[in-house]
């Protein structure tokens, strides 16, 4: 599975085509997420360029156009981190409205986020907007079934597995921090906490066999 901020930040620059043209890499975002009606970039595509990057991460999606949709998919959180997504109201709060992305970061005073998206300033850009349009910010889950390797993790091991780890143990409500790859004390800690939910695992920190099973079917039913 393609990595979201890789897979956004990678079309930084595409950008409508002036006229009654339309730039053929925004009308293959719409081919590609399943917008068989969306034909001409003049249209909002702030929503479809979401849509897209989730699809190719292999990341549910809203199927919608509009913005605010993404407010009704993936898990609530408090803390973003880069790669999720961020849901701006725009002209008003209580109108339809509204801008996605995905968070990129915060300014140093606090006061803005920095969103990396679609449709900003005609464009795939990162740009800083106010934390006070902020309505909310969403982590996306796998499309379908998560799949691990087979391959036992612990401490110190570092990669893809990890970051997927990572990942799913933030969608089970543990904190392990960043998904930086790097399976530390905070990850070691945060998967004992889960096998200690199965009095039938070892507590042991590792990411074995039994524990993947697990951690599978518990996915399954929080997809559910």
């Amino acid at each position: 599975m393609a990595n979201i901020v890789e897979v956004a930040s990678a079309e930084i620059g595409v950008r409508e085509v002036s006229g009654t043209r339309s730039n053929p890499q925004i009308l293959k975002y719409a081919e590609e997420a399943g917008f068989t009606n969306y034909k001409s970039d003049e249209s909002a595509w702030c929503s479809l360029f979401a849509n897209w990057v989730a699809y190719k991460a292999g990341l549910e999606r809203t199927n919608s156009l509009a913005a605010r949709s993404w407010l009704n998919v993936g898990i609530p959180i408090e803390h973003a981190e880069p790669g999720d997504v961020v849901v701006f109201w725009r002209e008003s709060r209580d109108s339809w409205k509204g801008h996605v992305g995905f968070f990129h970061g915060f300014s140093d005073d606090g006061s803005r986020v920095y969103c990396l998206g679609g449709n900003q300033g005609n464009q795939v850009s990162i740009t800083a907007k106010p934390v006070s349009k902020v309505l909310g910010y969403r982590r996306l889950r796998p499309d379908g079934p998560t799949k691990f390797s087979r391959k036992n993790l612990s401490k110190n091991h570092t990669g893809g597995d990890v970051v997927k780890l990572q990942d799913s143990l933030k969608q089970l409500g543990y904190n392990c921090g960043t998904s930086d790859g790097m399976f530390g004390s905070k990850t070691e800690q945060c998967l004992k906490d889960f096998q200690a939910t199965n009095p039938s695992l070892k507590i042991n920190g590792v990411f074995d066999k039994d524990t993947r099973e697990f951690m599978v079917e518990t996915l399954k039913v929080r997809m559910n």
